[in-house]
């Protein structure tokens, strides 16, 4: 996604060239290009696709059938972690416990149908201000709580600086997530300031906002989480740039920080 202008087999070429050695994928430019043709591009260049992105939305119509869709997509890419976009408020609801209520009992019916595929459940905390409309689950806490009656090798977390580097209770549900080796995505995005009005789209390239990334990346490491750190910008900015460029400016940044 920090690179989404760029066609997938440009994507996979340059990171060869750069010594990226994986990929987390997106589902929407994956079934454009076709899910098998995908997962063979990836496959014969040599790379990981590190995650898929994203299942959830379980407050929505049609839920299940699309989740188990993007597990098998995960089957097929070859990547052992999904990660989950809960979803928000229900149409007309105010209720933010019961749509929290309504997440923990899909993601229920849904890890057992991921387990058997070997496939792990990564419940991504989202910032509060995306609670009403993308994610009722804001905190790392509460990510945990959800996952934590499942094994870990069926459900998890995925810890994302952008979404959680504001809540002070975050470093100890980190370890409380490691502990248990429930840490099955790591994402780094720094946060602009001030925020564009359209905040979906204002995560700062590494290293230039008001995230320690350093100290995140070393919380995590100390947790036990030796997996792929993946960075995950949406920007307008970048996006409107050569492709190849933000690539590459991301390396360096991701390597500075």
């Amino acid at each position: 996604m920090t690179v989404k202008q760029l066609p997938l087999p440009e994507l996979v070429a340059h990171c060869v060239r750069l010594g990226i050695p994986g990929i987390g994928l997106w589902r929407e430019p994956v079934r454009e290009y076709g899910t098998e043709g995908a997962a063979a591009l990836v496959r014969d260049a040599g790379l990981t696709v590190t995650t898929l992105c994203r299942g959830g939305f379980f407050t929505a119509d049609g839920w299940e059938q699309d989740n188990r869709a993007a597990i098998d997509e995960a089957v097929t890419l070859g990547t052992d972690t999904l990660v989950l976009v809960s979803g928000g408020l229900p149409a007309g609801s105010r209720d933010l416990p019961a749509a929290r209520a309504r997440i923990a009992d899909a993601i229920a019916e849904l890890a057992p149908y991921a387990g058997e595929r070997g496939i792990r459940l990564a419940i991504e905390p989202l910032h509060p201000m995306y609670a009403s409309d993308r994610c009722a689950v804001s905190t790392l806490d509460q990510a945990l709580e959800i996952a934590e009656p499942f094994p870990p090798s069926q459900v998890g977390v995925t810890v994302d600086t952008y979404h959680l580097w504001w809540d002070d209770r975050a470093p100890a549900a980190v370890a409380r997530a490691g502990a248990a080796g429930r840490i099955h995505s790591f994402q780094l995005a720094d946060w602009t300031t001030p925020l564009p009005a359209g905040v979906l789209d204002g995560r700062a390239q590494l290293g230039t906002g008001a995230i320690d990334l350093a100290a995140w990346a070393a919380l995590v490491e100390k947790a036990g989480y030796a997996g792929p750190v993946e960075v995950e910008l949406f920007s307008d900015e970048l996006w409107a740039r050569d492709g190849v460029q933000v690539l590459e400016e991301t390396l360096e940044a991701f390597l500075a920080v």
